[in-house]
């Protein structure tokens, strides 16, 4: 349905989120400015996965060529066990029974090859998606007829029919709104990194050249691989709760920690862990649901609506799941309200259900002891093709039927 007036929808946050959001609601016919507070745009991190659900979405948002383009299809999901070496279960991702039932590909990626490919579309949509960094939001007004954005600095405000508030786990919005005070932290730690695929030498060569996604399972820590960018580089993530996670200290969750945690792990995890990169320690945090997204003229979307535990590999997913589903409400709309009440609609069961499970689904990965061994027992009846489990993740809601 054509827009006859355009609204303007004035994006909080350039992230991932941010500018998927900014390029669906440019794509629906509307007016967007993105602001972002740091001073230059760019995606810190590594690898991420992009299950079926999100290269469908990014199919949809037209940026699937240019992120397939740099990207790895991996042939296999792997799951192994980090004491023992053994194969507990694995999912193929390139046959019959997986393109059939799934239709888009899964995808690895490098964070910021796929930042970088939404940026350049945004930049060159020829309805124009007018970019801002340097901005800081600090109030954020709305009446009856629009939303007004204060930044820090004293610089202009921006004035917008509505506003989209895409700013991540830490939202500024979200607290203004939802006031639900700061992330929960997990307890776990991860040290992750991409380093050149050449580094990977003897059994881990063997291992980055299967192109799998192996996910390494043992007692309250795991470990994934997987390639990035062509085959050059070679992307690894190293998780493990701590026992000396303090909430008022930040000592805690340390190299001496992760040597420690994997100390008793297989011969092949224990040569790839020299090789994580130890630069940078992520603690990691998700928050309960809630079940209010919109606040009048202002929506929530990505993390700062359900920001969720990296066990299902789902959150840049699910963000890009949300920017569809706005960008398809907005189709159309004069009333950004109701636009806005229709997008949380679609997507609030399902993103809570994810953030949900993804909680449970760590919990399966780190069990110890008998618990493990069950676990296994239970996976290794599965068979390659057998999707069944992680169908309803990977198979995103249909988009309503919107009459004519």
């Amino acid at each position: 349905m054509p827009v006859t007036t355009p609204l303007h929808i004035a994006v909080v946050g350039g992230g991932i989120g941010g500018l998927a959001a900014a390029l669906a609601t440019a794509r629906s016919g509307h007016r967007v400015t993105l602001v972002e507070r740091a001073g230059r745009f760019g995606e810190i991190g590594a690898g991420l996965q992009l299950a079926p659900n999100a290269s469908l979405a990014l199919d949809e948002l037209g940026v699937l060529p240019a992120v397939r383009h740099t990207a790895v299809a991996p042939p296999r999901l792997v799951m192994m066990d980090a004491l023992t070496g053994d194969q507990v279960t694995a999912l193929d991702l390139r046959g019959a029974a997986y393109t059939e039932r799934f239709k888009h590909p899964y995808l690895v990626t490098h964070r910021t090859d796929l930042h970088s490919a939404l940026l350049a579309a945004c930049e060159e949509h020829p309805g124009g998606v007018t970019l801002r960094t340097g901005h800081t939001v600090t109030l954020a007004e709305q009446d009856g007829s629009g939303v007004r954005l204060h930044f820090a600095g004293g610089q202009r405000p921006l004035s917008a029919d509505a506003a989209v508030a895409a700013d991540g786990l830490h939202s500024s919005l979200r607290q203004a709104l939802v006031g639900d005070g700061d992330p929960v932290c997990s307890r776990y730690v991860a040290f992750r990194g991409a380093i050149p695929a050449a580094r990977m030498t003897g059994r881990m060569s063997r291992i980055a050249a299967s192109d799998a996604v192996m996910v390494w399972a043992g007692p309250r820590m795991h470990l994934v691989q997987y390639p990035l960018r062509r085959g050059e580089l070679y992307n690894q993530v190293a998780v493990f709760e701590s026992d000396h996670y303090t909430p008022d200290s930040d000592d805690w969750g340390t190299e001496a920690e992760l040597e420690e945690r994997f100390a008793g792990t297989c011969q092949a995890v224990r040569d790839a862990l020299p090789l994580v990169s130890r630069d940078r320690r992520w603690p990691l945090y998700d928050r309960a649901p809630i079940d209010k997204w919109v606040h009048g003229r202002i929506a929530l979307l990505g993390d700062a609506a359900h920001p969720m535990l990296q066990y299902l590999a789902q959150g840049a997913c699910q963000a890009l799941e949300d920017a569809v589903a706005l960008g398809q409400a907005l189709a159309g709309a004069s009333d950004p309200a109701d636009a806005f009440a229709a997008y949380a609609d679609r997507r609030r069961e399902r993103a809570t259900r994810v953030q949900t499970d993804a909680h449970r689904f760590g919990e399966i990965c780190h069990l110890e002891g008998m618990g493990a061994t069950f676990r296994n027992m239970a996976l290794s009846s599965r068979g390659p093709e057998d999707f069944d489990d992680i169908a309803w993740v990977w198979t995103p809601a249909p988009a309503p039927v919107t009459a004519l």
